[in-house]
């Protein structure tokens, strides 16, 4: 049975990232890309499975995003929404150019 090299490496790079944890910058970015990807807004719920992180987790960390004004929460038709602010989107830009410029180095 003959395997490539290239399927080699990237099975062994998907093992090596499933070891990794998120760290907090790039679980926030994971939640503004979130709403950002949904039209800028999302419920709660959603925001938690996509983000991949649990009901405490997500607390704790929307507490931190509402308090630093990158997301506020709404009433929409009695269902409560999280917001997407300009300071959101600006931080998701920011995050960007970081990790362009450290992919640049090969970092």
């Amino acid at each position: 049975m003959w395997i490539s090299i290239a399927v080699i490496q990237l099975y062994f790079n998907d093992v090596e990232n499933m070891n990794k944890r998120r760290s907090r910058l790039d679980i926030i970015a994971d939640m503004l890309t979130s709403i950002q990807d949904k039209g800028g807004k999302i419920k709660p719920t959603h925001l938690m499975y996509k983000a991949n992180l649990s009901h405490n987790l997500l607390q704790s960390y929307l507490e931190e995003l509402i308090h630093k004004n990158m997301v506020k929460e709404m009433d929409i038709n009695n269902y409560k929404y999280l917001i997407i602010t300009d300071k959101g989107l600006e931080l998701i830009q920011n995050l960007k150019k970081m990790k362009d410029f450290q992919d640049s180095f090969g970092i």
